[in-house]
């Protein structure tokens, strides 16, 4: 009989357990297919973003209603983790790899700044504090041709300047609205028409600079990209940061590469709309895994999210994505190798 009570007892709070583990997973996924235009409800955005990680959740919450035999609450998870890989899919299903010549150039052991091909890098300064000999030290080893960063202080810029980045990016554009933190581009190529800010954005000025590739037959607009972050006071100001940017698609003429900080996810809605037809999110390109690069200062959490992203036009195919610590920095930089048409 005791025996019994405590199959019972088990049985129950695992049910319970499951049912209060689907009902979390069914808010989340119906919050991640939420309109761009639905209005922003405080914390949603923040819950949207581990949508990738419910499919943990909803495996502890399968066993545990398989275990109490709660047979419908078991259905109802195996619908949601159905919903949801498909939807993390796209990330790990082996997209192109560049081509045989490009692999080629790349394995050189200087860039060639007037090739198809092109190593690019993003990272979030965390207000200046990031290590700059990191930066260096990544941009010089993985042969990076274009470095945009987000939180740049004047000093962490000069900072940059005297741990050698000119050695190999010699070419920059930095910005700032408040002229405390800004963004900025460097590149190893000269930029044609170098601008402060290409979006016109209420979140921050976004430096922008035209770099030729393929003997100079083709130009591509690159642009370092810092939208407003979800947090609390400015969760309708986030969305509008991200909605700037589609002024972008006026400029039918223009290809455009945008790498940053642009504090969403793939399963934010405003985030999807703003790539609609014409963009395309590298790592989801790539399908060789997601980004996760934030947050990297708190050794007891795990990098989460991937809000920072390397955003490409048509006709530029993206591969080798990586992200790599920056000591100092709350993000990871993340790392994308470009082929242009």
């Amino acid at each position: 009989m005791a025996k019994f009570r405590q199959s019972f007892l088990v049985r129950l709070v695992f049910g319970w357990l499951a049912r209060i583990l689907a009902l979390v997973s069914l808010l989340v996924l119906g919050a991640r297919m939420l309109p761009a235009w639905f209005p922003v409800i405080p914390y949603l955005p923040d819950l949207v973003s581990l949508t990738p990680w419910l499919i943990l959740v909803d495996l502890l919450a399968l066993v545990l209603a398989l275990t109490a035999s709660k047979w419908m609450t078991a259905l109802i998870l195996v619908g949601a983790l159905a919903l949801n890989v498909s939807w993390q899919y796209p990330f790990y299903s082996g997209g192109r790899d560049i081509s045989d010549v490009s692999m080629t150039r790349m394995a050189l052991g200087h860039p060639d700044r007037n090739d198809g091909v092109a190593r690019v890098m993003t990272a979030n300064v965390y207000k200046g504090q990031a290590d700059e000999h990191a930066i260096v030290n990544a941009v010089k080893e993985n042969r990076v041709e274009v470095l945009a960063l987000q939180e740049t202080t004047d000093d962490f810029v000069q900072r940059l300047q005297d741990a050698g980045i000119d050695e190999y990016l010699p070419y920059k554009k930095v910005s700032s609205a408040d002229g405390m933190y800004g963004n900025g581009l460097w590149t190893a190529a000269p930029m044609g028409s170098p601008s402060r800010d290409d979006v016109d954005s209420r979140a921050s000025m976004m430096p922008a600079g035209s770099i030729d590739f393929n003997q100079g037959s083709t130009s591509i607009r690159f642009i370092s990209v810092h939208t407003t972050s979800p947090t609390p006071g400015y969760w309708s100001d986030w969305r509008d940061s991200i909605d700037d940017m589609n002024s972008l698609k006026q400029h039918i003429h223009t290809r455009y590469v945008l790498m940053g900080d642009f504090n969403s996810t793939y399963d934010h809605a405003v985030f999807r709309d703003f790539l609609g037809d014409r963009f395309q999110d590298a790592a989801h390109m790539a399908g060789h895994g997601m980004t996760m690069s934030w947050p990297t200062d708190r050794s007891w959490v795990p990098r989460a999210v991937a809000i920072d992203h390397v955003v490409v036009d048509q006709g530029i195919r993206a591969s080798q994505m990586q992200t790599l610590t920056i000591p100092g920095s709350d993000h990871a930089a993340l790392l994308a190798t470009l082929e242009v048409d």
